[in-house]
């Protein structure tokens, strides 16, 4: 089933890249992702043990962010097949099969249980993602992915290198197979871990996003069609975010627990600072909920850094944020799709001539600010209590000022997008503002609120299976 998942979609791609009709490659999307998702939900009744050698395995954290991938993957294929009707005219084949082979990257990435197949995980989902960036071939989009590729593999550079520190600290184990490590850490040459640890951190940490190697996410958003952004920010960075949490796993076996934290702690911090510095007066929606994107990676990272409950609430915010981030960019594609426009400026009166759009905007916007009563409050209230608890006074001071001053920039936008405006305010081929409803696609509609639908249902009600995987992942690192 393991080699499966991988290989389905890079088959898929591939037929995809030869079929010669552009609907033919939109309707095999959604039955691989279906397919796919079919898979990863019978691995939940039980977890297969390694195989290849070792190099293939899911452990519960692994199982967990497949399906959040899996899930939000096949949301978002069912968008595309609305959206690109009146997107773009020209052959969408290399868009198509990238697509396809970055649920294979990533797959490959909650499945590698040897550190150097992980990086060639990580790298290959760079990769396959870059294409997805330049769908609309504009300069500003050509820059963006270019920027993208640039920083990113720089970042991964620094990441193959930590990978290389991090064999010679495992000298006397003879081998970077995660389950070795985990199993010998006491053997481990600390100074080199060290190096190591800072080394993939850094990288990785480039590919998730966090402040200041976050410099490529803002562009990479807001040039990237909408249904992309959603993955690029509801699960790519959470591979990302894996990657870092596997190198965690090492310093807790090792007992180098709190030299991690402390690394997390300053990243997390100054992630939130950068997003909330950003989003104050951002003209352009789509890079406003792309530095919520920066946020929710820093909030990620401070509830690891502080330990306890806060693991718990870090990867359940983890869950949280990827569908309320993919729910948020479609529906900034329905906006665009109607007001040709990514300025704020341009998109007045969406609740009188689009209101579902105009709703799940709302939904969307509370979603990602982590107001009750969806599940995004319930996990930034974990980290906020897991900081009380661990006496980090001045962490959880920072935190609430950071996260009102986010909360009180987006809403500024959000706000001025929904307010009715007159005719003629727009710059794109919108209808006039103060007209009547307009109908809206049903396509563009369902999954938009099958995610918002999951991230609602979480702040009402913990599922016992999710409870199970959540307390067993965040044993994993170090949590009781």
């Amino acid at each position: 089933m393991l080699l499966f998942l991988i290989l389905l979609p890079l088959f898929g791609g591939a037929i995809a890249f030869v079929l010669p009709k552009n609907q033919q490659r939109r309707t095999i999307l959604p039955w691989v992702s279906l397919i796919h998702l079919i898979g990863v939900g019978s691995l939940w009744k039980f977890l297969p043990d390694t195989q290849f050698n070792g190099f293939l395995g899911l452990d519960v954290l692994g199982r967990l962010i497949l399906t959040v991938v899996s899930l939000l993957f096949v949301a978002v294929s069912f968008y595309l097949w609305g959206y690109l009707n009146d997107e773009e005219k020209h052959s969408d084949r290399i868009f198509m099969s990238s697509l396809l082979f970055f649920l294979s990257a990533m797959t490959l990435v909650t499945m590698s249980r040897h550190m150097g197949l992980l990086w060639i995980a990580i790298e290959a989902t760079t990769l396959f993602s870059a294409p997805l960036i330049n769908f609309h071939r504009s300069p500003h989009s050509v820059e963006a992915t270019w920027k993208y590729l640039l920083i990113c593999s720089v970042g991964i550079a620094l990441a193959l290198l930590g990978t290389l520190f991090l064999a010679v600290a495992a000298t006397s184990v003879g081998t970077v197979f995660l389950g070795a490590l985990l199993e010998n850490a006491s053997l481990l040459s600390i100074p080199w871990l060290k190096l190591s640890v800072i080394f993939l951190f850094v990288g990785y940490g480039t590919k998730m996003g966090l402040a200041p190697m976050h410099t490529w996410l803002p562009d990479a958003h807001s040039e990237a069609p909408s249904p992309v952004s959603a993955l690029l920010s509801g699960v790519l960075l959470n591979c990302a975010f894996l990657g870092i949490l596997r190198v965690f796993q090492i310093c807790v076996a090792a007992g180098q627990t709190a030299f991690a934290q402390d690394l997390f702690l300053i990243m997390g911090l100054l992630s939130l600072l950068v997003a909330a510095i950003f989003v104050i007066g951002q003209a352009d929606y789509k890079r406003l909920f792309a530095y919520s994107s920066v946020e929710n990676m820093g909030i990620l990272a401070l509830g690891i850094g502080l330990g306890g409950v806060g693991l718990y609430g870090s990867l359940f915010h983890m869950i949280n944020n990827a569908f309320a981030k993919g729910m948020i960019f479609l529906v900034t594609g329905n906006i665009y799709q109607a007001y040709q426009s990514k300025k704020v400026k341009d998109v007045k009166g969406l609740l009188g001539s689009y209101p579902v759009t105009g709703i799940f905007l709302v939904m969307g916007f509370l979603a990602v600010t982590g107001v009750p009563p969806f599940g995004t409050f319930y996990s930034e209230l974990m980290i906020l209590n897991a900081a009380i608890q661990s006496r980090h006074y001045w962490v959880a001071f920072f935190y609430i000022l950071f996260l009102a001053v986010i909360f009180m920039g987006i809403a500024e936008s959000v706000l001025r997008m929904l307010h009715r405006g007159t005719k003629g305010q727009t710059t794109g081929p919108a209808p006039p503002m103060a007209g009547p409803a307009h109908k809206e696609d049903l396509r563009l509609i369902l999954p938009i609120l099958f995610l918002g639908a999951i991230v609602l249902i979480l702040g009402f009600y913990m599922p016992s299976f999710l409870d199970d995987a959540l307390k067993g992942s965040s044993a994993l690192l170090g949590g009781r």
